[in-house]
């Protein structure tokens, strides 16, 4: 599978997109390191190697949903569209839905 790894100092997040088993933790060692990716930077910098990417995806390697986006939103894959990478339980969306009528009440 293609995962990002999360490396890099408090509150400045930079990521290693690796092939790893899919059971397998992130943290716990990887097959092969693919490229860096930097979302902090105004730019958001993402450097792969393009020839091992599809290798990987050619022998059966799937993709996390974060990666599938990346590497659409770069031209690298282009088959497909995004896929949903955060999920919302039902108790976050009532929240949600509760602040928004707060904020649309007419105020007096």
């Amino acid at each position: 599978m293609l995962r990002l790894q999360r490396i890099g100092k408090a509150k400045q997040p930079t990521y290693r997109l690796i092939v790893s088993e899919k059971a397998r933790d992130t943290q716990a060692g990887s097959l092969e390191i693919l490229g860096n990716y930097n979302p902090v930077n105004k730019e958001k910098k993402l450097e792969l190697k393009i020839d091992r990417v599809k290798y990987w995806l050619s022998v059966g390697a799937q993709p996390s949903n974060t990666v599938h986006n990346l590497l659409l939103k770069n031209s690298i894959i282009s088959d497909g569209k995004k896929r949903r990478s955060v999920f919302l339980s039902q108790a976050r969306k009532k929240k949600i839905e509760e602040a928004k009528k707060k904020d649309e009440a007419p105020k007096a």
